[in-house]
């Protein structure tokens, strides 16, 4: 069933059940009251990443409440996306639209991954998960994202599961066309790899080529922005072999 994108959605963290009324935060009693202008009686959408996604109504018991009943289920709740999405933060401004264009595509894991050459840092990872909860309230998104804790690609690739192959976006590869390697992948989990701004280190690189769980693809014959190449990327993989196909 596609979204419906004509009606205000809101998440909430309360589970969801016909006829269970659910009490807005302050924040969100100040968007929807001050912000919305909502009235009594006044319809939405919320989801909470596990209950799928209903229709609501507003009622004011009081001027600084806002309690919302559920009245009908509009959308099942999806199986959760498997994608592991590894990224190199970028500088704010930048950080918030990769965030955003991952919960997009459809990750279903956000890794902050810290490189040699890595230009930005997560200094509130609680702001990427506030991100991560936006982007999905404004595309339809029903499955919220986990965000973890940034570590060391050293470190990350030394406990790497063996069941998950890695992509990862090679900017000095020799070719153009990821389509055939990417054909050639036959696991079921995967993650996916974007360096930083100034590119993963020699060292880094011949690290990444020599481990046998990952996959090197080249992002066709243009240079492209870490921003940029994430969201090519993302596209790429979810149509050769991820859930586009």
């Amino acid at each position: 069933m596609r979204a419906n994108f004509r009606m205000q959605r809101l998440f909430v963290t309360s589970d969801i059940k016909a006829g269970l009324a659910i009490e807005a935060d302050q924040e969100q009693f100040n968007y929807l009251a001050n912000v919305l202008r909502m009235e009594d009686g006044a319809e939405l959408l919320v989801f909470n990443g596990r209950d799928g996604e209903w229709k609501v109504s507003a009622s004011f018991p009081s001027r600084k409440r806002i309690l919302l009943t559920p009245i009908e289920e509009t959308r099942p709740q999806p199986a959760p996306s498997d994608l592991h999405y590894l990224f190199a933060p970028l500088k704010v401004g930048r950080l918030d639209y990769l965030v955003q264009k991952a919960v997009e595509m459809g990750a279903g894991l956000l890794q902050p991954v810290m490189t040699q050459h890595v230009q930005g840092k997560i200094t509130n990872i609680d702001k990427v998960r506030a991100n991560v909860i936006e982007a999905a309230e404004q595309c339809g998104i029903l499955g919220i994202p986990d965000v973890a804790e940034p570590v060391k690609l050293t470190d990350l690739l030394a406990g790497w599961p063996r069941d998950r192959r890695i992509i990862y976006c090679d900017e000095g590869d020799a070719g153009q066309n990821p389509l055939p390697l990417l054909s050639q992948v036959k696991e079921k989990h995967l993650a996916l790899l974007v360096g930083p701004e100034g590119g993963f280190s020699e060292e880094e690189r011949a690290l990444l080529r020599s481990l046998d769980f990952v996959t090197a693809i080249p992002l066709g014959p243009r240079i492209l922005r870490a921003d940029t190449a994430a969201v090519a990327a993302m596209a790429v993989m979810q149509a050769a072999i991820g859930d586009w196909n």
